[in-house]
């Protein structure tokens, strides 16, 4: 368990962005669901609950969730599903139970940039923006290459569009990470391709992606399949080997694909 030496709700993200940057050892807290199974020593446990970042907002062009939105609300929220289709629902309704996607948050998992997020997965094929405190505006495929800084997640945005979109993961049991994740859309002939949990961080394969027409042959199935490998590149851990993950791949993409097809 981790410890706090003292705690702060802030009462605006200028004062948890002073606060942050005042120690090293000050951090900003999310749903604590994986802080609390280290055990580090943290200064000041700097808590953004009051700052109305737990809501999922229609601005009009975009779609807004909030760093502080749990995963269960994403997985109930009409709003997301009516504008993007099954893909946020399917990515969020296999972790842990309903207590624990009560808790976690949309901002912890993103921030954290964890390599077997399967909301990160969804929201690659979205044209996510990332709202940095500091940082500005930039897309999500950007902020997953870079390493964790000091800065605070505010929100995300979703441009609204006319999307097809599908979600499918491979796991060894029906609580645990996903040995392999996968979420495909289609806008018009404009296909978008992510896989997460490779084990490595969550990607995009434009080159695969681009060999797709709007309603594709088997035959083009394949070759997208056959190049999305070459492509993403895979490792081997605990949960799988390098090749069942790149026989994973073809399966799930294949299976996207006809989802959105259908």
């Amino acid at each position: 368990m981790f410890e706090l030496k003292d705690f702060c709700a802030a009462r605006s993200l200028d004062q948890a962005d002073e606060l942050l940057h005042r120690d090293k050892k000050n951090v900003i807290l999310g749903g604590l669901l994986w802080m609390r199974m280290g055990t580090r020593q943290y200064n000041t446990g700097i808590d953004l609950a009051g700052l109305g970042l737990d809501r999922i907002t229609d601005t009009g062009d975009h779609i807004e969730i909030g760093a502080m939105t749990c995963l269960r609300q994403v997985e109930t929220s009409a709003l997301l599903e009516d504008n993007f289709g099954p893909v946020l629902r399917d990515s969020v309704s296999h972790i842990v139970g309903v207590q624990f996607r009560n808790m976690a948050t949309v901002g912890g998992s993103v921030f954290s940039r964890f390599s077997f997020s399967d909301v990160v997965t969804a929201l690659m094929v979205l044209d996510t923006r990332v709202h940095l405190h500091r940082g500005g505006i930039i897309p999500l495929s950007d902020f997953m290459a870079t390493s964790p800084g000091r800065d605070i997640l505010v929100k995300l945005a979703i441009p609204k569009h006319k999307v097809d979109t599908a979600y499918m993961s491979h796991r060894k049991s029906a609580t645990d990470f996903p040995v392999l994740a996968a979420a495909l859309s289609r806008s018009g002939n404009t296909w978008k391709i992510a896989l997460g949990a490779r084990p490595s961080r969550a990607k995009l394969a434009p080159e695969a992606a681009a060999l797709l027409p709007a309603t594709p042959g088997p035959a083009q199935i394949d070759t997208t399949c056959t190049t999305l490998i070459r492509e993403l590149g895979f490792g081997s851990n605990q949960r799988g080997s390098k090749a069942y993950r790149e026989h994973l791949a073809k399966v799930l993409v294949k299976r996207g694909i006809q989802a959105i097809c259908r």
